[in-house]
């Protein structure tokens, strides 16, 4: 019989479906991966607070080095896991984001603008209300910027049909652009002294991974080997070394040579972007976001230090609990209002403040973001505990405010159906 319909709508049809099976295969790890970071956070903390804490401590703060020629690295475990393995992460985060650009909820400007003003809104509020109270300390403006996607999900997945696909989709897509946003903050804002010596080396180096990318180079490895180089040389030149990670993603090509979008959803292995993607989202997952928990969660529950910084921590707790929620809906809200974007008709207002509020779930970037921003370890530590309570008080509200906004469908429902059987 042939094809009922042109190739064109095929092709949508085939995009639309391919995107779907990436959103829900995200969506599950990414809940695991909360479920994950939860246990490994409750564990961190108690070690942090036992007699075992001086073992765990001394653990993180062992140096191990290695050399390269003249020059040696010598960094503490936890700076390992903070600088390289979160690299990776980053790495993970930037093919997702390109792939997003290129194939799925980012590829259209009418798809990508309403997530992104979220974003930017979601970034922008916090930062302000953070640095209102923080004249006098305000290199912590990024830490109530983050939003963690993986602890986010799980509850939304939590909640189970009182959630729709579209709500998922919505704060999938705002995360991804937000860590895009983290990054920037990184980069710009949380660079020490810079050597330019080195910093020419990378833009050397970054140049041989584009020379491989113009050449539409398929080969994975030869990529990852010379962005090993990219990682040292960015690391030497005082930038902070995850944005190695980014920086590499997106020169990893998404198709190769003569092969179309079609083919690429149907045999994942003629991308070298979806064939790393899928090699280490598990890893990064399961993982490197794990480890890094464990390392940086364990935090000694001193009250005192929180009063000695309580403008700090204030800060941080307002900015993720109300500057989150509140940048979220009035910048999609006012976009809206003037036509720059169009809201998804199948999620409500109430539905958009919901996911701005699980949006203040800063947990792991925003822990990550004040290891950056904050040098005295009592200030560190204070404002982890600052993030603990804004998370878990912001994971509340959010899902008291889904849980009502699904009564309210569920009472709708049942009242249209009363009508229409008389």
């Amino acid at each position: 019989m042939g094809n009922l319909l042109p190739r064109k709508y095929l092709k949508k049809i085939v995009n639309i479906r391919n995107q779907y099976k990436f959103i829900t295969s995200f969506i599950s790890t990414a809940t695991l991966s909360g479920f994950k970071l939860f246990l490994v956070t409750v564990l961190a903390v108690y070690i942090a607070n036992s007699t075992l804490a001086p073992q765990y401590f001394e653990l993180l703060t062992t140096h191990f080095s290695f050399s390269f020629g003249t020059h040696t690295f010598s960094m503490s475990l936890q700076q390992w896991i903070n600088d390289v393995l979160m690299a990776l992460f980053f790495l993970v985060v930037g093919l997702e984001i390109k792939r997003d650009m290129l194939i799925g909820e980012l590829s259209s400007p009418k798809k990508a603008s309403f997530p992104i003003i979220a974003a930017l809104g979601g970034m922008i509020v916090p930062a302000i209300v953070y640095l209102s109270i923080n004249q006098t300390h305000p290199t912590g403006f990024g830490v109530p910027m983050a939003t963690d996607i993986a602890f986010a999900l799980g509850i939304l997945m939590l909640l189970g049909k009182r959630v729709s696909l579209s709500l998922k989709v919505f704060l999938v897509t705002l995360a991804v652009v937000d860590d895009l946003g983290a990054i920037v903050v990184v980069a710009i804002f949380y660079t020490s002294e810079l050597h330019y010596d080195f910093l020419i080396y990378s833009l050397l180096t970054y140049f041989v991974l584009m020379i491989f990318n113009y050449f539409n180079l398929v080969r994975v490895l030869p990529y990852l080997f010379v962005g090993i180089f990219l990682w040292i040389f960015i690391h030497s030149s005082g930038i902070h070394s995850t944005i190695a990670g980014i920086l590499l993603a997106f020169v990893i090509p998404l198709k190769a040579k003569n092969t179309t979008v079609e083919e690429i959803e149907e045999h994942n292995s003629k991308s070298p972007l979806l064939r790393v993607e899928q090699a280490l989202h598990n890893f990064s997952a399961f993982i490197i976001m794990p480890v890094f928990a464990f390392a940086n969660a364990g935090v000694e529950l001193d009250f005192a230090s929180v009063i000695e910084n309580k403008t700090i921590v204030l800060g941080v707790f307002l900015g993720l609990l109300i500057g989150k929620p509140i940048g979220i809906l009035a910048s999609t809200y006012l976009a809206t209002k003037f036509k720059i974007s169009e809201k998804p008709s199948n999620v409500s207002w109430a539905e958009i403040l919901a996911v701005g509020f699980l949006g203040g779930i800063g947990f792991t970037m925003s822990i990550f973001i004040s290891t950056l921003a904050f040098d005295d370890p009592h200030i560190v530590s204070a404002v982890k505990i600052g993030i603990f309570a804004s998370s878990i008080s912001a994971a509340i509200i959010g899902v008291i405010f889904i849980l009502i906004i699904g009564k309210k469908e569920t009472q709708k429902e049942f009242l249209e159906g009363l009508k229409s059987d008389k």
